[in-house]
């Protein structure tokens, strides 16, 4: 039999909208994020660091109910969305003299992860005032980098996690819609890559992705406890040709649609974007494509 609805990865049955009508009936007072607890409870539904699947659950139970297979008790209050709250960055005055030389002159470069550190505010800062799309808030599992050479910061990384859903990178992969389910948190996303515009130095950019790489499945183990195993990254053609990613042996995969995830048609409604990607172990595709 079909199922009712499948979301987020699971197949929701008949059976399962009857148990989910006599949980809200059984609990008449409760609201809608406890029936959601609840309901993980009974399905020893849990992300694999094992808390409850609150969001997640709650949003089966709302398409549920908006599909009309069970009734939900009134909305008791509209959360308040903290990325349309959160206060921009504030501006941190830095030595803006212009660096123009050699890498080899540039001197010793070090690496330093800033996430949950007092720099922190600083590598949000350098993007918000220099980066043509700004700061945003990585989503999901993420790291931050500020690069420093001569004590002063010349460039920022921001990684965060990986779309669930990419053609291009997909196909290259090979792996499997559960493998996929399963490791896409094993992969990193290089959401911002910026370069202080007072500096000048021939093959920085492409050095400092090199340096990156190397140093990113160790440092997300350490905070996250688990490797990463591939990095992915857009390219908008119509502003940058992507030259550093080449250069530091990035693939380019394809192109993508131009639809973001909640797209409520099949027509592009944003720019599409290259995509590249590089594999962090020569076992990349086999890693990624096993099974639990």
């Amino acid at each position: 039999m079909d199922p009712v609805l499948s979301y987020r990865g699971r197949a929701v049955s008949e059976a399962d909208v009857s148990f989910i009508r006599e949980l809200c009936a059984a609990h008449p007072t409760a609201s809608r994020r406890r029936l959601s607890q609840l309901l993980c409870e009974a399905w020893d539904w849990r992300q694999p660091n094992g808390a409850l699947r609150d969001m997640v659950c709650r949003g089966l139970m709302l398409a549920l109910a908006r599909a009309a297979h069970i009734e939900l008790p009134e909305r008791r209050q509209v959360p308040r969305n903290p990325f349309l709250d959160r206060a921009r960055p504030a501006l941190i005055d830095i030595d803006a003299t212009p660096i123009e030389c050699s890498l080899p002159e540039i001197g010793p470069l070090e690496l330093r992860q800033v996430r949950r550190t007092d720099e922190e505010k600083l590598c949000a800062s350098l993007l918000e005032t220099h980066h043509y799309r700004g700061y945003v808030q990585p989503v999901g599992e993420h790291l931050k980098y500020l690069c420093y050479a001569r004590e002063r910061p010349i460039a920022c990384f921001t990684w965060s996690s990986a779309a669930r859903h990419l053609g291009p990178r997909d196909r290259h992969l090979g792996w499997s819609l559960e493998a996929r389910r399963q490791n896409i948190r094993l992969l990193a996303y290089n959401s911002r890559y910026l370069i202080m515009p007072w500096v000048r130095v021939p093959h920085l950019a492409s050095h400092l992705l090199g340096r990156m790489t190397r140093a990113l499945s160790a440092d997300w183990e350490r905070v996250y406890g688990h490797p990463v195993y591939y990095a992915e990254t857009f390219v908008d053609l119509h502003l940058y040709r992507g030259t550093c990613y080449r250069a530091a042996n990035w693939i380019v995969l394809g192109m993508t649609t131009g639809r973001g995830k909640d797209a409520p048609t099949w027509m592009p409604n944003r720019p599409r974007k290259q995509v590249l990607g590089l594999g962090l172990r020569r076992d990349y595709r086999e890693r990624l494509s096993r099974l639990s």
